[in-house]
């Protein structure tokens, strides 16, 4: 792209969107749609015969479900969309929270029969964190079972959502055979003889006229609610146009007031084309949404720069991939230009770096441009040191953006190289994983020498063991899933440490009196010094933050993690030989002593589990998670199925799915997520 040849309302034409849902609720399929309809590919895959164009992944073609999100882009109308197409299992979540973090607004699809899902809420939640506006595509419309109310007022209850229903079902499951849209009052039937690409659009007929009249007062009410415009004439009794209502409804959503909600089947090829259409008229482009902000690296004042080409350049780094040993960095420009072979600052890491080359993407295709500008989603290449979540800018006009959310491991397992070379090669591959997967973590067991990796649940592990596999060709073992512990403490506790001796040939002398606190589960840690900083250097007091730091990394249990405390440095004294290494180790051993003094407790992982299961199983799933340690906290009908909602210790759910499936002759469904660490035994 020349910048010449930039028009004006270049950004206004952009929309980078991403697609978000429960695992099986067909966002995959809707996208594949999407590209055929764009002309983006000319043939459709199918996820369930391993083609789909965004799951090129052999382990995303292998089970079938999204693994890692991919990026693609096409146009529609005069718009330029990006489409980020995310993970819908539980085990890839910082899939999805990465991608949101770089895009303006979200199409979330449900299952019309499933209706807001466990992961659907997880999704929305993540969504709503960064106050990313968002339509809704309710799928699967020719399902038996499906509901298309239902999912509307499970939207309402479970989300907490105001939806605006535009594109409502003509008839339902084995009677579904069209669309109304409820904006130009239209009937919308899509040709099957050419896969839904010729759609026939009519008035609606005497049966059907008074359906459309019912969803156009609905939404004309719920718009009315919130928007002034509409509020008026709707009182006034006055007829409002297709145009005033879009423009209302573009408003409600770039407010978060609103959710515009879409209905179709993407597997018939139903309802795809006014999804993209609702993309264009509602969702924002760059310029609609809040600048992207951050803070001076040096300074830390805030600082933010306008979402255009010539504006100082700044970008985030939301996703990195190693490509046949090619490391490639995924990157949304919030402001300015890139161009190839130009030299960009790392402001989280503080160094520069010269990137090589710049692709716009379609899945795992690239193409080679020369430059980049604000509002784009593109890889780079030549960044050897970038990682998830840096902010790469010019060094004459520094930011630092917001990082992405860190994530904790909750499982854990043993790898077992054939020999030495093997461990080498094992060790390397590993390390390659490490820099695309911000959630996977790696040690060595400082007793037994083992690999130890870590990870968000068994799956993400069985995917990762497979591409070292696949990938390097790598011949392990690995032990079982063992989870990941936390430790915490109960009580306060003050204690005092003064360090004087001699290492090597140099004395250090540091004295540091300090407390702790418990934190409420899932605060984290804080450090807060309560010392008068004028009468400290600050090389000595970030010393003693650095012990403490250091300390928190092993508890006095078993020695895993410290969370969820607060300490607080009461005191500070010096002598001679005062120095940095002094007060580290006096603060560490002082920390060390009122950890052991605080009533240290272990945490373990507890998981929200979700059991979809028919009423005549209901006895038995309950038994089985009270045999699990489990604690019920709700239980509900649902299309037909109960839903049992309970918390249960990680540490008992191994091999629980098999015992599931046997108790309830296979016909239970089962979905689990972390929730947060609680003591053992809690």
């Amino acid at each position: 792209m020349k910048s010449s040849g930039l028009a004006a309302d270049y950004l206004r034409k952009i929309r980078n969107i991403g697609i978000i849902a429960h695992i099986d609720a067909g966002k995959t399929t809707l996208t594949e749609r999407i590209l055929y309809y764009t002309r983006k590919i000319h043939r459709m895959g199918e996820v369930h015969e391993g083609t789909a164009t965004m799951d090129f992944m052999p382990e995303e073609q292998e089970r079938g479900i999204t693994i890692a999100s991919a990026c693609t882009s096409c146009l529609w109308q005069d718009k330029t969309v990006n489409i980020i197409d995310t993970p819908g299992h539980v085990d890839f979540t910082i899939e999805v929270d990465r991608a949101l973090r770089v895009l303006d607004g979200v199409v979330a699809v449900f299952c019309a029969v499933g209706g807001v899902e466990p992961q659907s809420e997880t999704v929305w939640r993540q969504s709503a964190k960064y106050h990313i506006p968002k339509i809704a595509f309710i799928n699967k419309m020719d399902r038996p079972g499906a509901d298309f109310r239902e999912v509307l007022q499970a939207m309402r209850s479970r989300l907490g959502a105001f939806p605006l229903p535009v594109h409502v079902p003509l008839g339902q499951g084995e009677d579904f055979q069209g669309i109304l849209d409820v904006v130009s009052g239209s009937k919308l039937v899509f040709d099957q003889d050419s896969s839904g690409r010729d759609i026939v659009v009519s008035r609606p007929d005497k049966a059907e006229a008074p359906l459309l009249d019912e969803w156009r007062n609905s939404l004309l009410e719920s718009l009315s609610e919130i928007d002034d415009q509409i509020m008026e004439d709707y009182l006034e009794n006055r007829e409002i146009p297709p145009e005033k209502i879009r423009a209302a409804l573009r408003r409600a959503t770039l407010d978060l007031k609103g959710v515009p909600v879409l209905s179709g089947s993407a597997l018939k090829n139903i309802g795809i084309q006014p999804v993209m259409d609702a993309v264009c008229h509602y969702l924002p482009s760059p310029e609609d949404v809040p600048q992207a902000s951050g803070v001076h690296p040096q300074t830390k004042d805030r600082v933010s720069f306008a979402p255009a080409v010539k504006a100082p350049l700044s970008a985030l780094v939301f996703k990195v991939s190693l490509e046949t040993g090619r490391k490639l960095c995924f990157l949304r420009l919030y402001s300015g230009r890139l161009e190839a072979g130009q030299t960009v600052f790392n402001s989280t890491q503080t160094l520069s770096e010269r990137l090589a080359r710049i692709f716009t993407l379609h899945a795992n295709h690239k193409e080679k441009v020369d430059q980049a500008v604000a509002g784009q989603i593109v890889a780079v290449a030549g960044l050897k040191n970038a990682r998830t979540g840096d902010t790469l800018c010019l060094e004459k006009d520094p930011v630092l953006l917001e990082k992405i959310s860190d994530y904790t491991p909750v499982i854990s397992l043993a790898l077992e190289p054939k020999n030495s070379q093997e461990e080498e090669k094992l060790i390397f591959a590993v390390e390659k994983l490490l820099q695309e997967d911000p959630t996977l973590f790696f040690e060595r067991h400082k007793d037994t020498d083992q690999i130890i990796l870590s990870g968000m649940g068994e799956l993400h592990l069985d995917v990762v063991l497979q591409r070292i596999k696949r990938e390097y060709g790598v011949e392990f073992r690995s032990g079982n899933p063992q989870v990941v512990y936390q430790e915490s403490i109960t009580t306060r506790a003050r204690t005092e440490a003064e360090y004087a001796r001699e290492l090597g040939e140099e004395f250090h002398y540091g004295f540091v009196d300090l407390e702790v606190e418990p934190a409420p589960r899932g605060q984290g840690n804080r450090i807060i010094m309560e010392i008068d900083f004028d009468q400290w250097s600050q090389a000595w007091t970030g010393a003693v933050q650095e012990g403490i730091e250091d300390g928190l990394q092993a508890g006095e249990l078993k020695g895993y993690p410290v969370t969820d405390i607060v300490v607080r440095v009461k005191k500070m004294a010096a002598r001679d030989g005062a120095d940095s290494v002094g007060f580290r180790l006096a603060s560490f051993q002082a920390l060390k002593q009122a950890l052991a003094q605080a009533g240290p407790v272990l945490l373990e992982p507890i998981m929200l589990v979700e059991i979809s299961t028919p009423s005549d199983f209901v006895g038995e799933c309950v038994s089985l998670l009270g045999s699990k340690g489990s604690q019920i906290e709700n239980m509900f009908d649902h299309h037909g199925q109960k839903i049992i909602k309970s918390l249960t210790p990680l540490s008992h759910m191994f091999g629980f799915s098999t015992e599931l499936r046997s108790a309830t002759q296979g016909r239970a469904g089962l979905t689990m997520k972390f929730d947060r660490f609680d003591a053992v035994g809690k």
